[in-house]
């Protein structure tokens, strides 16, 4: 059955604005990507898995998938991050997570969709 995420794939209305949030702020790189006749690219984490695939130029699907509420990723050096968004101007939502501690900061793609990065309770701001 299944034994983990593969990848969360993201309809990208502005292709920059979409790149720059996701590489540029938080960090994935464009890698290989196989040529599936039409535009887009594969991000990934520092493995051999993309982990977000995004296509652009094409026509956004009538019904939204709107089920999907967020994507969570796992992150490191929540102050450093936390500077970025601050000097992007990017707006988010900073918590801890009651019980566990974790640092939990939810911001929105350039899309709509809402993405969380999950950083360990013993970090500090």
């Amino acid at each position: 059955m299944i034994v983990g995420m593969n990848h969360f794939t993201i309809v990208a209305e502005d292709e920059r604005k979409t790149l720059d949030f996701y590489v540029g702020l938080l960090g994935l790189t464009v890698g290989h990507r196989p040529e599936l006749g039409f535009p887009g690219a594969w991000l990934y984490a520092g493995g051999a898995q993309a982990v977000l695939h995004m296509y652009f130029e094409r026509p956004m699907p009538a019904m939204r998938t709107g089920v999907i509420d967020h994507l969570a990723f796992s992150a490191t050096g929540l102050k450093a991050v936390k500077a970025r968004f601050d000097t992007a101007g990017i707006t988010y939502d900073l918590r801890r997570q009651p019980g566990a501690g974790t640092w939990q900061l939810f911001s929105t793609d350039p899309n709509g969709a809402k993405v969380e990065l999950d950083f360990d309770a013993a970090e500090t701001l």
